[in-house]
């Protein structure tokens, strides 16, 4: 039973350009999580005199082992449940009333795939997010600090009877059973995915999972507060 997650690496300011942005390693998994202000936000966020996060994920044609068609890795159906995902993973910690008049997009474009990508994405795009408000507090653009708390996420398993942290391609591709789970720091749930893949599994083994994962997202968490610093 793997314990461990996979080595994690964070490059900040990956994109100069950008208001926040990293690249977020977890094994062979390697994402660019990319945030971008804008001074406008959707119709109903104005309604509400809001502001909004949202989210966009990608692959890159070669970011697997064939190639993928670039509209289809960008606009398929599972990338675009992928990046409501995310949206919804960053906006549960985030008070948007105090983010303003404004939008923020996070980019999250998967350059090497190998399992666990959309968990990669949240655990980046949580970074370049929390860069971004960053910028904007420092600017005072806002006035009041956003962000309640940093989410996490990662996957887990079950394989031939055994619970598996944090899977790459080789365990995903062959688990009997699949989660993904993501949680704020403080130990609290924003979303759990999962599905027996052959085998269904009972309580226990579901109680299994749950703490090997909350065993990880503690792993992750250290590298995303250390690569985040101190925050307002």
């Amino acid at each position: 039973m793997r314990q461990n997650v996979r080595p994690i690496k964070v490059v900040k300011n990956y994109i100069p350009h950008a208001e926040g942005s990293c690249l977020f390693s977890m094994g062979k998994t390697k994402v660019l999580c990319v945030a971008t202000v804008e001074d406008r936000r959707p119709p109903h966020a104005e309604e509400k005199n809001i502001g909004w996060v949202s989210a966009e994920y990608a692959m890159l044609p070669r970011a697997g082992d064939r190639r993928t068609s670039r509209n289809r890795a960008s606009s398929g159906g599972r990338s675009q449940e992928i990046s409501r995902l995310i949206g919804r993973s960053f906006r549960s910690v985030v008070d948007l009333e105090k983010v303003g008049p404004r939008s923020i997009l996070i980019d999250c474009d998967v350059i090497q795939a190998d399992g666990g990508t959309r968990t990669a994405s949240i655990n980046g795009g949580i970074i370049a997010l929390t860069m971004a408000l960053k910028k904007l507090y420092r600017e005072s653009l806002i006035t009041d600090w956003p962000l309640k708390q940093i989410v996490s996420a990662v996957s887990v398993g079950i394989i031939g009877g055994q619970p598996v942290l944090d899977l790459d391609y080789s365990l995903d591709s062959g688990a009997d059973v699949d989660f993904n789970f993501v949680m704020t720091a403080d130990g609290r749930f924003v979303e759990m995915q999962g599905t027996a893949e052959r085998v269904p599994f009972g309580e226990k083994q579901f109680q299994q999972l749950l703490s090997l994962a909350k065993r990880g997202i503690r792993q992750i968490l250290q590298h995303q507060k250390k690569a985040i610093g101190k925050i307002p």
